[in-house]
C-alpha cells in the first residue's frame, strides 16, 4: 500500500529526473569553437597540373602529430637511393609515393620506384634526390589531409 507522503513526493521526483535527462545530452556535445584561417591545421593547395598538393602544417599539427623526418640516402655502390621504409605510402593502385619536407612546414608527395625492399629500408631506382627530407612519421596523415580535405 502507498501512503499519501510517497505520492506527493512522485512529482517531484519525475521533475528532477526529467531535468536530468534534458541537462545530459547538452553535457555531451562538444562546444563549438571557430578555426580562423591563420589557425587552420592545415592548407592544402592542388597543383591543376600535377594533381598533387602542397600541405602547410601549423607548428601545432607538426607537434600533435609528432610528425619525424629522415633523410634520402645513395644506396650502397652508388645504385640508387636508399629511404626508411616507414616513409613508403602505397596509393590504392599501388603506386609508391613519400611525402618530402620542401620547405619549413611545407610538404609534397612524391613518386618513388622501389626495386627492393629490406631490412626496413627501401632502396629506389628514381625519387627524391640524396638529402631530401622524407617524412616517416605521420605521412599517412598528410595523405589523408591531401585527399580527404572536407571540401
Amino acid at each position: 500500500m502507498t501512503s499519501k507522503r510517497s505520492m506527493r513526493r512522485l512529482p517531484v521526483a519525475a521533475a528532477v529526473c526529467a531535468a536530468l535527462l534534458i541537462s545530459l545530452p547538452a553535457c555531451a556535445q562538444p562546444s563549438a569553437v571557430a578555426v580562423s584561417a591563420s589557425e587552420a591545421p592545415a592548407t592544402v593547395e592542388k597543383n591543376a597540373t600535377t594533381g598533387i598538393a602542397r600541405i602547410t602544417l601549423s607548428q601545432r599539427a607538426i607537434d600533435r602529430l609528432e610528425l619525424q623526418t629522415d633523410t634520402v640516402k645513395a644506396a650502397p655502390g652508388g645504385a640508387g637511393l636508399l629511404l626508411p621504409y616507414t616513409a613508403l605510402l602505397y596509393d590504392a593502385q599501388g603506386k609508391t609515393w613519400v611525402y618530402i619536407n620542401a620547405e619549413p612546414r611545407v610538404y609534397e608527395r612524391q613518386a618513388v620506384t622501389v626495386t627492393k625492399v629490406e631490412a626496413g629500408a627501401v632502396m629506389a631506382s628514381a625519387g627524391p634526390a640524396v638529402g631530401t627530407p622524407v617524412v616517416t612519421v605521420a605521412a599517412a596523415e598528410l595523405f589523408g589531409a591531401e585527399f580527404v580535405t572536407g571540401k
